[in-house]
């Protein structure tokens, strides 16, 4: 049933899960209805590594095209816990660079790796130790970070999330919510992790995934609970990015891939769920 009333959410993309050509991104993504990227790599390059050559020229097509980046979507926290502070803390200030040059407030990150046999309880202070130096170099540099929950990191169920954000309890970081993410890992989304998180949700990332395999399908198609996430963040009051990350063709050296039809799949379904919810994405 179509919501009476409308909301409007921008919507982005991850752009090199279509092609390493940006300006393929670009096209692709406006083609479907986006005014926003989501810049994870360009030229097969990780956007921490694009020389400032290359994010000059990335700035300069962005520009051209009226296209605008709504999260640097950096691989920052993807590294083992035992690293020292000081290595993301670096990355990161790459990551900062990149974002000041492309106009983006928000830098996607993550909680850390650690060994098969290591108990994930054991590195808790190591991992609150290093988010609270990533979240500080963010509030002096004006930038938001944004934590993902991907598989195999501390922060990886609903609890743990929570605990990072209360720890570091730092204006400057907020949680990125991937429904995928917590199936993959056994959490139902909206019913374990939705009332927690919410206070601190600031972003939304758009893929599903099946409980029975763990298989990524368009938002909507799985155990997600998309479409009643995205009711209740309308009924919230959210405002904020809808970022497409479909990983519907596997993936790539750099993160998930679909390429420019299965992305075009991903966005038709995610536009069928917020028209069901009342929300326009523009």
């Amino acid at each position: 049933m179509v919501s009476a009333t409308q909301t409007s959410w921008a919507l982005s993309g991850f752009g090199d899960e279509i092609d390493d050509d940006p300006a393929v991104q670009i096209a692709v993504l406006q083609a479907l209805g986006a005014s926003y990227i989501e810049v994870r790599s360009a030229w097969g390059t990780n956007i921490v590594d694009l020389s400032e050559d290359q994010l000059a020229a990335l700035a300069k097509l962005l520009d051209e095209k009226a296209m605008r980046v709504s999260a640097i979507a950096s691989p920052i926290g993807k590294v083992d816990v035992s690293l020292p502070v000081e290595h993301e803390v670096e990355r990161l200030r790459r990551a900062v660079n990149a974002a000041k040059v492309l106009d983006a407030k928000y830098i996607r990150i993550f909680s850390f790796y650690y060994g098969e046999s290591v108990p994930v309880d054991s590195i808790r202070d190591a991992v609150i130790e290093r988010m609270r130096a990533l979240a500080a170099v963010a509030e002096q540099e004006g930038v938001v970070l944004l934590h993902e929950n991907e598989k195999d990191i501390f922060g990886d169920v609903p609890d743990r999330v929570l605990d990072i954000i209360e720890s570091v309890n730092s204006p400057a970081l907020k949680v990125a919510w991937d429904a995928a993410n917590f199936v993959q890992v056994g959490v139902k989304p909206f019913d374990e992790a939705y009332e927690k998180l919410r206070p601190h949700l600031e972003y939304l990332q758009v893929k599903d995934a099946l409980f029975s395999n763990g298989h990524v399908v368009p938002a909507g198609e799985g155990d997600g609970d998309v479409q009643r996430t995205v009711e209740a963040l309308k009924a919230d009051g959210f405002t904020g990015f809808a970022s497409l990350e479909p990983h519907l063709a596997g993936a790539h050296g750099l993160g998930g891939f679909s390429g420019p039809t299965a992305f075009g799949i991903a966005a038709r379904a995610f536009a069928k769920v917020t028209s069901e919810a009342g929300v326009q994405t523009v």
